[in-house]
């Protein structure tokens, strides 16, 4: 995450080069006395009301919705109304906890503008413009686990309002392993990656397991921000009860309840709820094919050794936020 710099890039094309004086003497006469009329208009349009003003050229419009990509999120056009600024509200985390389907429930709610990807890093240029009344969301899960954001975010926003999605960890792993194993096939089984020496020490390096520790994590953040500016958010429940978890975020934000349970059908071939169709629009709309894929079979002695060796992590959590998941 690194802070964001001003827009870049200087203003103005650069103008052609002119020919050296001895190709000027070298150059047919009418050209030269063109270049003269036009550079003596020039310089007479130049002295103050003695050129009409240029019209203006009128502002792009925005593409059409049919142009867009499928996937695309649909966010104000930079001549749009309102102006961008940091958000006001962040999704920290965690990675496979169900952060992007939050999200997405999220943006349901007209007093909300999400930025549609992950930008790692504050950068207002990113952010798409708010009128007055709205709140500004980003997303980026790795936040939470990352030494550097804590600081680096209070010191740009110390009132953010910071939403943390958590699930199980055992199955938050095994959720991580299997996307990395779409993305390289002939990655070691999820058991060789989290224990050294077959069933021997758990391997806390490895980020799949490392990611669960989320009383560590935090308490990297409790240094920089008080337990008020948290609200966490139960991966589970987003699946078994998508209005309620959908509608703590919303009281959190300070916003009036508008996504509820009218919004949501439960896809049971994906397993997880999806939002019924927009209005103008002629079907739901699910999160991608990467979401819901089907987890790799990991054998229970593997699942119940992580799971003991969760607990101690777990319940250090559930003191620390005053909340119990019921994990264990």
């Amino acid at each position: 995450m690194a802070g964001s710099g001003g827009p870049g890039g200087g203003a103005g094309g650069s103008q052609g080069a002119g020919a050296g004086p001895g190709a000027a003497l070298r150059a047919p006469r009418a050209p030269l006395l063109l270049a003269a009329l036009v550079l003596g208009a020039y310089c007479l349009c130049a002295l103050p009301g003695r050129c009409p003003r240029a019209p203006r050229a009128p502002a792009p419009a925005a593409p059409p919705r049919a142009a867009r990509g499928p996937g695309a999120p649909v966010l104000p056009v930079a001549s749009g109304p309102g102006r961008r600024r940091f958000p006001q509200a962040l999704i920290v985390g965690v990675k496979k906890g169900g952060t992007r389907a939050l999200l997405e429930f999220l943006r349901l709610h007209p007093d909300i503008r999400a930025l549609g990807s992950e930008p790692h890093f504050f950068d207002r240029s990113l952010m798409p413009r708010t009128l007055d009344g709205q709140i500004t969301i980003e997303k980026t899960p790795s936040y939470f686990v990352t030494l550097e954001a804590p600081p680096r975010i209070h010191s740009m926003s110390p009132d953010t309002k910071l939403i943390v999605v958590v699930r199980d960890p055992v199955t938050r792993a095994i959720s991580d392993y299997a996307q990395t194993l779409s993305k390289t096939p002939g990655l070691p089984s999820f058991r060789t990656l989290a224990f050294r020496h077959g069933l021997g020490p758990v391997d806390t390096a490895w980020s799949a397991v490392r990611i669960g520790l989320y009383a560590q994590h935090l308490d990297n953040w409790l240094r920089y921000f008080p337990l008020s500016r948290f609200l966490f958010v139960s991966g589970e429940r987003l699946v078994s009860d998508p209005a309620g978890e959908v509608g703590r975020v919303q009281d959190f934000l300070g916003l009036r309840r508008v996504v509820t349970d009218k919004h949501f059908y439960f896809n049971a071939t994906k397993g997880f709820p999806c939002l019924k169709k927009a209005q103008g629009s002629g079907r739901p709309r699910c999160l991608g094919k990467s979401k819901g894929r089907p987890h790799p079979r990991v054998p229970e002695a593997v699942v119940q050794r992580l799971r003991d060796f969760y607990q101690p992590f777990n319940r250090k959590f559930y003191q620390m936020i005053g909340q119990d998941f019921g994990w264990d």
